[in-house]
């Protein structure tokens, strides 16, 4: 009887066609361009519309899939969506270590990583880290210098068997990844590949515990764009699997023992598309070597990236941890690291840490994103978005591999000079905004000081140089931190004075746009609500000792009120129109030459201003 009256109700409804919605929203639209306004082009190449309808995904092989069924586009999991909390810890002193992961294991972390110096490797050294942990009930992750991976894994059995654990109990990894050492420092450690043999044998007992790492995250924290993250994560882990079979280990085997961790940056759906895609198309290549369904899982570790971190209002680094957490999630990964907001310029305070654990203890316990399996299944514009991003992290893996495979690439320094022409790019779209930083290029906090916080050094998962070239990792928002230290250090912070005058909305709203493209170079400020002459507001910002008089007023009125105006100020501090009007010639021609406006490279123009204020 129900189900009568459901289809009833739905029949009483006429689904409305893609041209119905596409006049409302040109109704809605008042004449603005519908591609510029509603269509989401990415970076990855593709375009996305604003809204999708049933016959759109009706032919997407993604939407046939099942959770836990091959190819895995919705998940490895059948029952829930539950993760592993991690945390990892450097490990100086193994009995520190050892008392921090005991102390972080009563506070909601269920896994752990070590990293763990070569030189200190031992029995006893392992014996003293693991003390009072029990092995089979969490998660544990190694990783020390790739020459002494096989040591560790070996040392670590002898512990395992020595306690007593039952082999198929143990999850885990043991970070083996000398590919990542070649595209981060340029050495070629492309040797040190021939130890997988070993170290995947050694591990063969123990089916949840994974010995080769493809440590994509390095390329997200070098600008990657997620269709390159994906694209160059699955050829470095085919060359592994390549690697493994060639040197005769089977490839159920050998892919069984790949373990990805992968970076997530903060395009929120496109990261949850990347991780469905990622699956899907590992499980692809997986069933080339073998028809077993199982060894075609990929398993996720997600870290959330450092790239979009900042160290001016550092706080909303957690609103960006936060993001990417969820999409980590809601993508299905097997564990989640969440880098702790003060990253970018200190070692994590224990607070740091606490709030970066807390994040994903509040989307499990109050979110309940541990509960429901693949949430994004079914969603027209998820579907489309993971099938989209797909074929164009495909087409970049073909192109990879017509060239030889991901190691050659990497020895050629080929892989490395594209993620830095990406991050190149990056830092120049934010420069001119194409970008925005929350808190750096775009509503800065105006009264913001560092305190003495200063960037850390630039990190790739190793250091020095190299015969080939490296990546060379620059967070996005490093270039204005910079220019913002450069003026905190000067003799004067400049002062910017807002000479709003005329029609009200505009000099409200040009005088909003540049305290907010000025104080992003650490200017102080000073708005206004208005003045009746030029020459009031002129005298008023002489008298707050302005080094920059930014006139704010309408198009038409800046003929009549910026000569004036800037004949008045007669030279005694630098004088800029808010504003690109029809008269710009006319104002250049009387000896104006500062215009800010959004088509504006703002850091080049905050630099010039430095320059020109002898900063």
């Amino acid at each position: 009887m129900a189900d009568n009256n459901k289809q009833k109700l739905f029949s009483d409804f006429t689904a409305p066609s893609r041209q119905e919605w596409l006049d409302k929203i040109q109704v809605d639209l008042k004449g603005a361009d519908f591609q510029k306004k509603m269509v989401w082009r990415t970076n990855e190449g593709f375009s996305m519309q604003p809204f999708y309808l049933k016959e759109d995904v009706d032919k997407l092989p993604t939407v046939n899939a099942l959770p836990g069924e091959f190819p895995y586009v919705r998940g490895n999991k059948t029952a829930d969506n539950e993760w592993y909390v991690r945390q990892d810890i450097k490990c100086e002193c193994p009995k520190e270590a050892n008392q921090k992961a005991l102390d972080i294991l009563n506070r909601g972390v269920d896994s752990l990583g070590f990293i763990i110096p070569a030189d200190k490797l031992s029995a006893d050294y392992i014996a003293s880290l693991l003390e009072g942990i029990h092995a089979d009930c969490v998660e544990l992750n190694f990783k020390t210098c790739q020459r002494h991976t096989v040591e560790l894994a070996q040392i670590l059995l002898a512990y395992f068997e020595q306690k007593g654990y039952e082999k198929e109990a143990l999850a885990g990894s043991i970070s083996f990844d000398p590919i990542a050492k070649i595209i981060c420092s340029g050495k070629d450690r492309s040797a040190l590949i021939a130890s997988a043999k070993e170290l995947v044998e050694l591990l063969a007992d123990y089916p949840k515990f994974r010995a080769v790492a493809v440590d994509a995250y390095t390329l997200t924290n070098a600008g990657a764009y997620s269709y390159q993250d994906l694209g160059y994560a699955l050829a470095w882990g085919n060359e592994y699997l390549t690697a493994l079979t060639e040197a005769g280990v089977s490839p159920e085997l050998a892919a069984q023992n790949i373990k990805f961790n992968l970076g997530i940056n903060g395009v929120y759906f496109m990261e949850i598309a990347k991780i469905r895609a990622a699956r899907m198309l590992w499980a692809q290549i997986v069933s080339q070597y073998t028809s077993c369904k199982e060894s075609a899982k990929m398993h996720v570790c997600a870290i959330t990236t450092t790239y979009n971190q900042t160290i001016f209002d550092s706080y909303v680094n957690m609103l960006r941890s936060q993001t990417e957490a969820m999409s980590a999630a809601l993508g299905g990964v097997e564990s989640i690291v969440v880098t702790p907001f003060d990253q970018p310029y200190e070692v994590p305070t224990d607070f740091a840490e606490r709030i970066a654990r807390n994040q994903q203890l509040l989307l499990k316990e109050e979110c309940h994103f541990g509960r429901i399996v693949d949430v994004a299944g079914g969603s027209y514009f998820l579907e489309t978005l993971t099938t989209a991003l797909a074929e164009q992290a495909w087409k970049l893996f073909l192109d990879v591999e017509e060239k030889g495979g991901f190691l050659k690439e990497a020895l050629a320094g080929n892989i490395q000079t594209v993620i830095n022409e990406t991050n190149a790019t990056r830092h120049a779209n934010a420069g001119k905004r194409k970008e925005f930083l929350l808190g750096t290029n775009q509503f800065p906090n105006f009264t913001e000081k560092s305190e003495g916080k200063s960037p850390k050094a630039a990190c790739c998962c190793c250091s020095g140089e190299g015969e080939i070239v490296g990546l060379k990792p620059s967070r996005l928002a490093s270039d204005f931190e910079s220019l913002r230290l450069t003026t905190e250090q000067a003799a004067k912070v400049p002062v910017a004075f807002m000479l709003t005058i005329g029609n009200l909305a505009m000099r409200q709203a040009r005088a909003q746009f540049s305290c907010n493209f000025l104080a992003a170079a650490g200017y102080k400020v000073i708005d206004n609500l208005g003045f009746a002459t030029v020459e009031e507001g002129v005298d008023k910002a002489l008298e707050a000792g302005a080094d920059i008089v930014v006139i704010c007023s309408s198009d038409d009125e800046y003929a009549e009120y910026a000569i004036p105006a800037f004949q008045y100020l007669n030279g005694r501090a630098m004088f800029v129109v808010a504003g690109a009007p029809a008269c710009a010639e006319d104002l250049k021609a009387a000896g104006i030459e500062n215009f800010i406006h959004v088509k504006v490279d703002q850091l080049k123009t905050l630099k010039e201003y430095n320059a020109k204020l002898g900063i």
